[in-house]
C-alpha cells in the first residue's frame, strides 16, 4: 500500500482578492503533491479559506454586506485562481461550514476537559489586521509615533471578558519539541526564531472575543466567540472528518507537512502544537515557513499601487510559465523578488529557447526524415549512453531528492542542467546533417533524444501539468515508466508521431514595463 502524505497550505484570509503570495504559496504545495502522487504516494492535499474573525467582520459593515455574504463572494474567487493555476487540491475547506465548528468545539472541549481554559480579563494590545495580540515589549514606533506590531500594521488597546489557554503552561514541553525533532519547523532560521521567542517565556493566551460574533461559539459560553486562530488552525483536522474517527483521519494525521507563509509561524509552531498537546492529539511532523514574493524588491501594498493580480499574470505568460518561474527563480524559504522582465527572460531563455526548442527540433526531424514513425535505439555510441545516463541520473535522483527537501529551484536547475546537455549533444551531432551522411546514425542519435526529451517532461510535470502533459500525449508516453525498455516497445508499436505543436512560444514584455529592470 502506498505511503500516505498530507500536505495542507495555510488557509487564506479572504478580506480581499487573492494576491500573487496566495498563488506562490498554493502553487508550491500543489507541485509537492502532484510530486509525492507521481512517487506513488497516497496524497491529501488540503487548501481553503479562513472566513471568520474581526478583520472579516468590519470588511463586511464598511461594505454594507453580512459576513458570510463577504465570505462566499471572497472564498469564490480563490477557488477560481486555483482552477485557473491547474490546483489538484482533495478539500477545499471553509471555516464557516458547519462541520468545521464541530471540530473547533470539540478541540476546545478537550482543552477545557485537560484543564488548560480559563476565564479572566484580558487587557492589551491587539492588531485586528494580524488577528494577533502583541506584548508592549513587542510593539515598534511608527513615523508619526503610533505604536505598530512588529509586522508594521495598527494595534489598539482592548479590554474584555475572555478565555484563556494556558501557554505558559506548554514552553517546556515546546522547547523539548523543537530539541527533539529539529526537522519539526523548517527552515532553521524560522526555526531559531521561534526557539528564541518560546525561551523568552510565555503568558496565556486570551483565546476568546465579545465584541463581535462572526466566528465560532464557544461551548457553554454563547456570548463568546474562538479567537480566530484556535478555530482557523482547527481545519486541518476538520477536513480529515475529526472529531469521527474517519478513515481519513487513521489514514492521513499527523500531517507530514503545513507549508505556510513566515508572517504565521509563530501561530503553527507554538500555539497549534500547544493547542494539539492540550487536547491529546499527535503533533504535526513538519510546518515549513517560506518567504515573501516581492515586486521588484518590494512588498507588494495598495498605497505603492504594486498589488499583482496572479490570474493576469497567468492570461498574460501561461499558467505553467508561472509556476515555472515562481519555483524557479529562487530558493524556496527565502525571500524572492520577480517582475514581467524577469518572467519574460526566464521563460524565453529556458523553457523557449532551451526545452521547448529541443522538443520541437527533435520532434519535427523526426516527423520529416521518419514519417513519424519512431527510429530504433541501436548502436548506442559512448556520446548516446553518456546522455542517457545523465539525463535518468538527473529525473529518477537530483530532481526528487531536491523536490523532497522543497529545493525546487535547485531541482529544476539540475534538470535546466539536463536540457543544457541534450542541446550540446544535437548540435555535436547534427542529425540534420547525418541525414545524408549516416541515416543509421541519425536514427540513433533522434532515438536517443526522444527517451531524454519524454524523461525531462516526465520529471517537471508536477511544475507544469498542462504543457508536459500534452508533450506526453504528443510523444505517446503512458502512465509506466520512461526509459530505454519503454522506448523499444513504443518504436515496435504502430504508433506514429504527428507533426508536433510548439510548446512555449517567445514573449514580449508588457509596454508599460518594457526597458524596466527587475
Amino acid at each position: 500500500m502506498a505511503d500516505p502524505f498530507y500536505l495542507t497550505t495555510a488557509i487564506h484570509y479572504p478580506n480581499g482578492k487573492p494576491h500573487i503570495g496566495h498563488a506562490y504559496e498554493t502553487i508550491a504545495a500543489d507541485v509537492l503533491a502532484r510530486f509525492h502522487r507521481q512517487m506513488g504516494r497516497d496524497v491529501r492535499f488540503q487548501t481553503g479559506t479562513d472566513e471568520h474573525g474581526l478583520k472579516m467582520a468590519q470588511k463586511a459593515r464598511d461594505l454594507g454586506v453580512t459576513p458570510r455574504e463577504l465570505a462566499d463572494e471572497m472564498s469564490g474567487y480563490f477557488r477560481d485562481l486555483f482552477d485557473k493555476l491547474d490546483i489538484s487540491y482533495d478539500r477545499f475547506i471553509r471555516t464557516s461550514e458547519d462541520v468545521h465548528h464541530t471540530a473547533s468545539q470539540e478541540i476546545w472541549r478537550r482543552m477545557e476537559a485537560n484543564g488548560d481554559l480559563y476565564l479572566d480579563r484580558y487587557e492589551g494590545w491587539y492588531s485586528i489586521r494580524d488577528e494577533a495580540y502583541y506584548d508592549q515589549s513587542e510593539l515598534v514606533e511608527g513615523e508619526g509615533g503610533e505604536k505598530l506590531s512588529p509586522q508594521g500594521t495598527p494595534v489598539e488597546w482592548t479590554v474584555e471578558e475572555s478565555w484563556f489557554f494556558r501557554l505558559s503552561k506548554y514552553q517546556e514541553p515546546l522547547l523539548a519539541l523543537y530539541n527533539e525533532n529539529p526537522d519539526f519547523i523548517r527552515p532553521d532560521s524560522r526555526r531559531n526564531e521561534v526557539m528564541r521567542f518560546v525561551e523568552g517565556g510565555l503568558r496565556d493566551l486570551s483565546v476568546s472575543r465579545t465584541s463581535f460574533d462572526w466566528g465560532v461559539k464557544v461551548p457553554g459560553a454563547e456570548d463568546h466567540v474562538m479567537y480566530v486562530w484556535v478555530d482557523a488552525l482547527t481545519n486541518y483536522l476538520t477536513g480529515l472528518g475529526f472529531p469521527e474517527e474517519t478513515e481519513n483521519m487513521g489514514k492521513f494525521w499527523p500531517a507530514d507537512l503545513h507549508l505556510i507563509g513566515k508572517d504565521i509561524t509563530r501561530f503553527h509552531t507554538v500555539y497549534w502544537p500547544a493547542f494539539l498537546m492540550s487536547a491529546g492529539i499527535e503533533l504535526p511532523k513538519q510546518v515549513f515557513a517560506h518567504g515573501f514574493l516581492l515586486n521588484k524588491g518590494q512588498k507588494e501594498s495598495k498605497s505603492l499601487g504594486n498589488v499583482t493580480d496572479p490570474a493576469e499574470l497567468a492570461d498574460l505568460y501561461g499558467v505553467d510559465v508561472l509556476r515555472y518561474f515562481l519555483l524557479r527563480e529562487f530558493s524556496f524559504g527565502q525571500d524572492g523578488s520577480y517582475s514581467h522582465e524577469a518572467i519574460v527572460n526566464r521563460s524565453n531563455s529556458e523553457l523557449a529557447n532551451s526545452f521547448g526548442n529541443l522538443a520541437q527540433r527533435t520532434l519535427s526531424l523526426i516527423f520529416k526524415n521518419c514519417e513519424g514513425d519512431l527510429p530504433l535505439l541501436a548502436d548506442l555510441a559512448g556520446a548516446d549512453a553518456e546522455l542517457l545516463d545523465q539525463v535518468n541520473s538527473v529525473c529518477k535522483s537530483d530532481l526528487p531528492d531536491a523536490f523532497e527537501r522543497l529545493a525546487f529551484a535547485q531541482g529544476l536547475e539540475a534538470w535546466m542542467g539536463a536540457v543544457f546537455a541534450c542541446n550540446a549533444y544535437i548540435d555535436a551531432q547534427a542529425p540534420w546533417a547525418l541525414k545524408k551522411t549516416d541515416p543509421d546514425r541519425m536514427k540513433t542519435v533522434l532515438a536517443t533524444l526522444y527517451v531524454c526529451i519524454a524523461q525531462l517532461a516526465t520529471a517537471v510535470i508536477p511544475v507544469m501539468p498542462g504543457s508536459m502533459a500534452k508533450l506526453r500525449s504528443t510523444m505517446g508516453v503512458g502512465e509506466g515508466a520512461v526509459d530505454t525498455d519503454w522506448y523499444t516497445e513504443l518504436a515496435s508499436s504502430d504508433f506514429c508521431l504527428d507533426k508536433p505543436q510548439g510548446l512555449f512560444p517567445r514573449l514580449e514584455l508588457p509596454e508599460a514595463d518594457e526597458g524596466e529592470g527587475a
